[in-house]
């Protein structure tokens, strides 16, 4: 069975005012000391250390301070990340996410902090861009940009047998990817205003130019060569800065898929990574039956993906297949039809049932948002439920 690992990236806020906070390295030092402080021998199920959820190669790895390897700084002082090791049962993986987030709102709460699954800021924040060569080489490369990049993810790495797979996953991946962006929406406010969105944190992140939906690439070797020559393009600092919405890992052998928010509920997270294993096996199995890919151009995927962050669940959605519009119950339906066979081998059919049929009952993370703003028109409430709920047990 594919072993799926997870990143997610949380924000960081002010216990007292909840207001964002550049609290990272404070939390990674308290992280550091902690790991230093475990016995000899003591079990490590941090990320790269011990076979942990491949990193993804944004972060300023050259210059990182010591720390606990399951933590690792992000490109803005006001966030932190964690990967999972790869796993293959998803009650682990949601048992392992549970718990670094746990970890995470302990070290944040020893220096003054908390910590929210939310994929945008609530409230106004003034990013403030980390300290190292790489990160203060994509600020004076990418300037406002870099500065506005304070969003949150949610990564999935799901193992591949090679890259000639790996490329042929990603050319059958691609017009199913936008039905994750709905599933996963949780970030409808930004600097301190309703953006209309369900998604924002994705229409932020597609500013970056190497960010979005990618062309069918047929082979590995074409991939491949394409990577090389937008690293020597000069625009992108190194391998690591392709942002397509899934590409293969340039250090291990998965595909990455990125498109989704950061979920509130940790129940979601896991869902999305049962669903992302599901589309991967589903399109290796495609491939080895000859099934081409279906020939979305970009402009379709990207106008799909602007409506999925557009609308959520909450409103029609781009159908896969058909890119015609179709109410976004029709198009999860449509996900789960595609990929049925795959969570019934894994053991994922049920899990996967339940949770979206509560997403689209009670609503994604972006509509919890505005729910709890309407009811108490206060954004720093939001941030008080959130942080709480992104500790709670998963629904």
């Amino acid at each position: 069975m594919r072993t799926v690992g997870v990143e997610e990236e949380l924000l960081l806020f002010d216990r007292a005012s909840g207001e964002p906070r550049a609290l990272s390295a404070a939390v990674l030092a308290r992280a550091a000391r902690d790991a230093d402080d475990r016995p000899d021998g003591a079990e490590d199920v941090g990320a790269t250390g011990s076979g942990g959820a491949p990193r993804n190669g944004d972060s300023d790895s050259d210059d990182q301070c010591a720390q606990d390897d399951s933590f690792e700084r992000e490109l803005h002082g006001h966030q932190i990340e964690f990967a999972t090791r790869p796993q293959s049962d998803m009650d682990s993986l949601c048992a392992e996410i549970v718990r670094w987030r746990a970890e995470a709102a302990r070290h944040a709460g020893d220096v003054g902090g908390s910590v929210a699954a939310l994929a945008t800021s609530p409230l106004p924040a003034s990013p403030s861009v980390n300290v190292g060569g790489r990160f203060q080489w994509m600020e004076e490369q990418f300037g406002l940009t870099t500065q506005e990049q304070l969003t949150c993810g949610c990564h999935v790495h799901v193992s591949v047998e090679s890259d000639e797979e790996g490329v042929a996953v990603v050319d059958r991946i691609r017009p199913w990817l936008a039905v994750l962006v709905a599933l996963s929406s949780n970030s409808p406010f930004w600097q301190g205003k309703d953006s209309q969105y369900a998604s924002y944190r994705s229409r932020v992140w597609g500013r970056w130019p190497m960010a979005g939906p990618t062309e069918l690439f047929g082979s590995a070797e074409r991939y491949q060569r394409q990577v090389d020559d937008m690293v020597s393009s000069g625009v992108l600092h190194d391998r690591g800065m392709v942002y397509f919405d899934a590409r293969l890992s340039h250090r291990y052998p998965t595909v990455e898929i990125r498109v989704a928010d950061v979920c509130l509920d940790a129940g979601t997270t896991v869902a999305i990574a049962a669903l992302a294993r599901a589309l991967v096996e589903t399109a290796a199995r495609e491939w080895r039956a000859g099934t081409p890919p279906l020939g979305h151009s970009v402009s379709l995927l990207r106008l799909a993906a602007w409506r999925a962050a557009r609308s959520g669940l909450d409103d029609a959605l781009l159908h896969p297949l058909s890119m015609r519009p179709v109410p976004s119950a029709e198009v999860v339906r449509a996900l789960l039809d595609h990929v049925t066979d795959a969570l019934a081998d894994s053991g994922d059919l049920t899990l996967v049932r339940e949770q979206t049929a509560r997403l689209l009952e009670t609503g994604t993370g972006a509509r919890v948002q505005r729910r709890l703003f309407s009811r108490t028109d206060s954004l720093s409430a939001v941030i008080t439920e959130c942080v709480q709920r992104t500790q709670a047990p998963p629904t």
